[in-house]
C-alpha cells in the first residue's frame, strides 16, 4: 500500500459526508477516486452491487479505461475520504505502480465474477428450459469483448517488419 500513497501523495483530497454521492451512474468526470478511509456503497440501476471499506479501493476505474460514462452510482455510507486524481488516463500513464493496483482489483472482480458464473451454472445444470441462461453465462465467461479504444498506432513503417 505504500508505493500506492507515494504515487498519489500529491493528488487532492475529497470528504464525503454519510449518504453524499461521489459518483453518479451514467456521468462522465474522467476522474479516479480511491478509498483513503470510510466505507462506501456501488449501487447498479437501484440495486446495491457491493460496500466497500478498503483503503486503496478504486471507482470509477471502468470508465475511464474504457471511456465510457460511470457504470454505477458510489454513495459514502460513512464520513469517507478519497484521493482523486482528475486526469486519470494520463494519470495512469505515467504511474505504472497505480496500473499494478487496479490491475489486482480487477482481477480480483474478475475473479469474483467468474466464480459467481460457475456457481449459477452447476445450480441450473440439466435444465434444458433454462438453456438460454446457460448459453448466455458461456458467452459471458469466455467473451473478449470488442476494444473500445484505438489500438496503439505501430511505429513501423508499412515496409518494416518487426521481429
Amino acid at each position: 500500500m505504500e508505493p500506492l500513497l507515494a504515487a498519489l501523495h500529491d493528488q487532492p483530497m475529497q470528504h464525503l459526508a454519510a449518504g453524499d454521492v461521489l459518483i453518479e451512474q451514467g456521468g462522465r468526470t474522467g476522474r479516479l477516486y480511491i478509498l483513503i478511509e470510510g466505507s462506501a456503497e456501488v449501487t447498479k440501476d437501484g440495486v446495491t452491487v457491493t460496500k466497500v471499506h478498503e483503503p486503496g479501493a478504486m471507482f470509477g476505474d471502468l470508465a475511464v479505461l474504457l471511456g465510457v460514462p460511470h457504470t454505477a452510482s458510489v454513495r459514502a455510507l460513512t464520513p469517507s475520504r478519497f484521493y482523486v486524481v482528475a486526469d486519470a488516463q494520463e494519470f495512469l500513464e505515467r504511474h505504472p505502480v497505480v496500473n499494478l493496483h487496479l490491475s489486482r482489483l480487477l482481477a480480483r472482480r474478475l475473479d469474483a465474477v467468474n466464480k459467481y458464473l460457475v456457481d449459477i451454472k452447476q445450480q441450473f445444470a440439466g435444465h434444458d428450459h433454462l438453456g438460454m441462461v446457460d448459453g448466455m453465462l458461456d458467452l459471458l465467461m469466455h467473451r473478449q469483448p470488442r476494444d473500445r479504444v484505438a489500438p496503439p498506432r505501430s511505429t513501423l513503417r508499412d515496409s518494416e517488419v518487426a521481429e
